[in-house]
């Protein structure tokens, strides 16, 4: 599926600086992750200590669920093979973790699906291999079927 990116600040600035207020404490832990375990580690060490880091930042219980998987459904019938996300925080934000040269469209278009098949809304590609760590952070628009970049 193709996706229509727009940028939300363009559309909705009030529902940017909310998502933004939402997002910020969880993009602090993965900045500090980056900056204390540095680059070019593996993909799962990242995820333990951004475990971790979101532990100590307050996100517990059913606010932090590590490896969170959902199924979906086709013509009304459920699909057995679950999806996972790396992490699912505060019942709302999915975060998609990565350690790679860069992030491209198959990260994206990856993100995007579980936000579509799942219905949930705010999602957070982040990508911590490069010195330079990447983040994109992403609204669902189910009515629209829009994705918007915020």
């Amino acid at each position: 599926m193709n996706y229509n990116i727009q940028k939300l600040k363009d559309c909705n600035p009030s529902l940017t600086d909310q998502l933004r207020g939402m997002t910020y404490p969880i993009i602090g832990c993965c900045q500090t992750v980056h900056k204390e375990m540095g680059p070019f580690l593996n993909e799962y060490m990242y995820q333990d200590a951004l475990d971790i880091a979101l532990e100590e930042k307050g996100f517990t219980g059913p606010n932090r669920v590590k490896e969170y998987y959902f199924t979906t459904t086709f013509h009304n019938k459920p699909i057995r093979h679950p999806h996972k996300v790396d992490f699912l925080v505060n019942q709302k934000v999915f975060v998609e973790c990565k350690a790679i040269q860069a992030i491209g469209p198959d990260e994206r278009q990856q993100l995007w699906n579980y936000m579509r098949l799942s219905g949930i809304r705010i999602g957070i590609l982040y990508n911590f291999a490069p010195i330079k760590d990447q983040c994109e952070r992403y609204y669902y628009d189910p009515e629209k079927q829009v994705i918007f970049a915020f």
